[in-house]
């Protein structure tokens, strides 16, 4: 029988870049070129299969204001994947990218794994930030690391697969337990899957 998991994900960054735009792109397929500013945190969810194992993605898009960090903190807590989005054309906003890693790093667990993404790659004549220096943060701090385009859908997918396919390895070797609450992983019975789907409304 298929196992199903739940992996919890956070969508972190200054606002402007995207986050709630490549959130939208993974779990309906469209991209809204006039997006509101997010109020506290948005959520989506989606499912996704990884080798024989059917694991729904808890996808929660936080606000990039100050006012609103106190409140985005808390969901870092017990986050398994975070997605650290900066914008290409905007220097400022990868500039920030170290106060947020550092943020997440603190109020989540020791085995949060952060994919890198410099959104935005298909403004390419407005470009302040190199794909190498993305590449060469991303080293520096042991994250993965890709650019997207949440307009043309270009890596969004493999955004969010190649960073649940870590936490899934990590769970296989016993890195992430399971059984221990927090980590962001978390076991399902095949009710408890269908319930959540009633829940949130078929948003994937």
């Amino acid at each position: 029988m298929e196992q199903q998991y739940l992996y919890k994900f956070i969508i972190i960054g200054d606002s402007g870049v995207g986050k709630s735009c490549i959130l939208l792109q993974f779990t309906d397929h469209r991209f809204q070129e006039v997006y509101d500013f997010t109020i506290g945190v948005e959520f989506g969810s989606r499912m996704i299969k990884i080798k024989d194992q059917q694991i729904r993605l808890q996808i929660w898009d936080t606000a990039g204001q100050e006012t609103f960090r106190s409140i985005t903190r808390s969901y870092y807590r017990g986050a398994a994947g975070a997605l650290l989005v900066y914008d290409v054309s905007k220097r400022e906003t990868f500039d920030h990218a170290r106060n947020w890693l550092e943020d997440a790093l603190k109020h989540s667990t020791t085995n949060l794994q952060v994919m890198l993404i410099g959104n935005k790659s298909d403004l390419e004549k407005n470009r302040k930030v190199s794909k190498k220096e993305g590449e060469e943060f991303a080293k520096e701090h042991n994250l993965l690391f890709l650019e997207t385009s949440a307009k043309t859908a270009q890596n969004i997918e493999e955004a969010f697969l190649e960073t649940a396919r870590v936490i899934y390895h990590k769970t296989e070797s016993g890195e992430i337990d399971v059984k221990t609450e927090g980590e962001g992983v978390k076991e399902l019975s095949k009710s408890q899957n269908n319930n959540e789907n009633d829940e949130k409304g078929g948003c994937c």
